[in-house]
């Protein structure tokens, strides 16, 4: 079976930290919220996976936005 965890990073929305991440592509299409680890800000994480397990788009917000 293929690994499907690929590394990528996002930018916290409130401290502006680049964040180390881990996608699971054979989640599909993912939203939920993730501690910043420099912060602890709850920001609020968007992937979009495509048929093949691809990342297609990462979004990071405010749990307010």
């Amino acid at each position: 079976m293929t690994n499907l965890l690929t590394p990528s990073s996002i930018h916290c929305p409130y401290c502006g930290e680049k964040l180390a991440i881990l996608i699971d592509g054979s989640a599909g299409n993912q939203d939920y919220v993730e501690d910043c680890q420099v912060c602890c800000s709850p920001i609020d994480i968007s992937v979009q996976i495509d048929s093949a397990g691809q990342i297609v788009d990462i979004r990071s917000k405010r749990d307010t936005d």
